[in-house]
């Protein structure tokens, strides 16, 4: 089932005209009755939405927000113009895609598609152990269930370090994971002042430092039980 939250009567009847022509069933809301919808609805419900659409509607932001928050149902914005900031805003709350009008059903449905594949695959943990899920394509890490933001490079490097777990990567391989092997504008040593950083909050969210550094040898994810050995 594809939901669809849009204001405008006639805009959303015409999504589900098209969507439903492509072989999906489709419900359209307002925002106000979306919101009471969701609040009654039992979680089996809510597992049985393939996908939200939401449309020109009040406080679009806050209902991302608020789905997100109770499930990772997939969720695509529709502007009708372009406006940087709000597409910025849209994806910080967790919007997985942000499309401009017109967008034909057909694009919205492979989107969706597509998503899917993605997370399928973003699914498989590059590291899971003692409470720290680490996972490629930019997701944040996920600390005793819940997400763990952290700046883009401190993300880069984790996801490094996870993806060649089992070897320890040295300041030089990292810098040119995170900067690339041709940007001469960074020191190499700032690698050395963004792990210092991330350590410490990994730290204080797991209680251990799951980052292990030998001089010389270089920096390599390791468990509690390996640390405790």
């Amino acid at each position: 089932m594809i939901v669809v939250v849009d204001e405008r009567d006639s805009v959303a009847e015409a999504y589900r005209q098209s969507i439903s022509r492509e072989g999906y069933a489709v419900v359209t809301f307002r925002a106000e009755e979306f919101n009471l919808w969701v609040s009654t609805m039992i979680e089996s419900d809510i597992a049985a939405i393939d996908a939200l659409i939401l449309g020109e509607c009040v406080d679009r932001v806050q209902i991302a927000k608020a789905m997100k928050r109770r499930s990772g149902v997939l969720i695509i914005a529709i502007n009708d113009i372009p406006a940087l900031d709000l597409t910025l805003q849209l994806f910080e709350a967790g919007i997985d895609d942000v499309v401009r009008k017109p967008v034909h059903a057909r694009e919205i449905i492979a989107r969706i598609a597509a998503i899917k594949r993605r997370n399928r695959t973003m699914n498989n943990a590059l590291w899971d152990l003692d409470g720290l899920v680490i996972y490629g394509g930019g997701r944040f890490p996920v600390i005793n269930g819940r997400d763990f933001q952290i700046p883009r490079r401190e993300l880069r490097i984790l996801e490094h370090l996870a993806a060649n777990h089992g070897r320890r990567m040295t300041r030089a391989q990292i810098f040119a994971a995170v900067y690339g092997i041709f940007d001469e504008r960074v020191e190499e040593c700032v690698v050395e002042s963004h792990i210092s950083k991330l350590r410490k909050k990994l730290r204080g969210e797991l209680g251990y430092d799951p980052i292990d550094m030998q001089r010389f040898l270089g920096y390599q994810l390791t468990s509690r039980a390996a640390i405790a050995a």
